[in-house]
């Protein structure tokens, strides 16, 4: 039989301190963001239109950032995930420089962390992976751990190493896109007065809005960031898997739920911090799916008084609306109904502070 073919790498494969150079270099294009919006119906205005972008001091519309992070985590999934059982979280993922049509982007991942399982089957992979432009500038980075199986369960268990991950991105870490201004910010075009100052920590939004996922839709999306996953194309294989059908691919989630919360926060204008995150169940085509999101936190941002930022916790349902804001239960596990569970910071601007008095003039 010939070699030449992977079957992708399994839990003895890695070691801590392995660094991945994936393949393959992948070069955006509008085309690529159009698709990306016919796929996902995102209307956030600074992704929208060049016009919008600019007057923010971005030299054109940037592609969407979920857009950016699914395409460099397709890349790492013929070498990380391949022969993974499940993707299990996130943590410290950071935004860096925009990425705009004609850029390209190559990825690379090092293994920060392995844990054996107790079945003896099984293994957690950790790894750090990051995207870079053309310049070598970090485009974006992030931590995901993965449940991967052993090509032999009598191999021995490898020295547990679990990584510290911090619970969120500090305030002091978030990239701010360099010489951003929103003096001009238009929130009639935005499509909400609703800024910055307006959101209180705990309060809770219902997007209202469904959508549901079409079978070729997920699966043309995955497509369009090359990830491999056999669980989402290869229904001859899943008839036979877990679930008998193709799973959607969790990304193709994480960008709905982001597209969903336009109606509550459409000035939250760009994602600068992938803080955690956990695919509590999966979804299948013809599920319906829906959103709601708590502010966790609102931060000051250094040296800046016309920008703030939010940190978001948005919950994805499959076919149940989230006025009753379905989530964690008493003990501690999910409603039935939650797909998703995605704690990110995004930027968006405040109020104008009113203008100084002059002196001697009165209130």
């Amino acid at each position: 039989m010939s070699e030449k073919t992977s079957f992708g790498n399994f839990f003895e494969d890695f070691r801590v301190g392995q660094t991945i150079a994936h393949a393959t270099p992948r070069t955006i294009t509008e085309g690529d963001a159009a698709l990306y919006t016919a796929l996902t119906g995102s209307r956030f205005a600074t992704t929208s239109a060049d016009t919008f972008a600019q007057q923010l001091s971005f030299r054109r519309a940037p592609v969407d950032n979920l857009m950016a992070f699914n395409v460099v985590f397709g890349k790492t999934v013929p070498d990380i995930s391949l022969n993974a059982v499940a993707n299990l979280g996130y943590a410290a993922g950071r935004f860096g420089h925009r990425v705009y049509p004609g850029d390209t982007l190559t990825a690379e991942s090092t293994v920060i962390g392995l844990k054996e399982n107790r079945d003896g089957q099984t293994g957690i992979v950790y790894v750090r992976s990051r995207g870079v432009n053309q310049l070598g500038q970090v485009a974006l980075e992030f931590c995901r751990w993965v449940m991967i199986r052993k090509r032999d369960a009598a191999s021995p268990a490898p020295e547990t190493v679990v990584p510290e991950l911090p619970d969120a991105v500090a305030v002091g870490d978030l990239v701010v896109p360099a010489g951003i201004r929103v003096e001009n910010y238009d929130t009639a075009l935005a499509g909400s007065t609703d800024l910055w100052d307006d959101y209180r920590v705990g309060e809770r939004i219902d997007h209202v809005d469904g959508m549901t996922i079409e079978e070729s839709e997920h699966m043309m999306a995955t497509r369009l960031y090359q990830n491999t996953a056999r669980v989402h194309f290869n229904q001859h294989a899943e008839k036979d898997g877990r679930f008998g059908r193709r799973i959607v691919y969790g990304g193709y989630v994480i960008s709905l739920a982001r597209a969903l919360s336009f109606n509550g926060l459409a000035n939250a204008f760009t994602i600068v911090a992938i803080n955690g995150g956990r695919h509590v169940s999966p979804a299948f085509a013809g599920d319906t799916v829906y959103a709601w999101s708590e502010v966790i936190d609102s931060l000051s941002l250094p040296g800046r008084n016309d920008l703030g930022a939010l940190r978001l916790r948005t919950i994805a349902t499959k076919d149940c609306r989230c006025a009753n804001f379905p989530g964690r239960l008493a003990d501690g596990g999910y409603d039935p109904s939650v797909l998703l569970d995605f704690d990110y910071t995004v930027l968006m601007p405040k109020k104008p502070e009113p203008p100084a008095a002059l002196p001697g003039s009165t209130a």
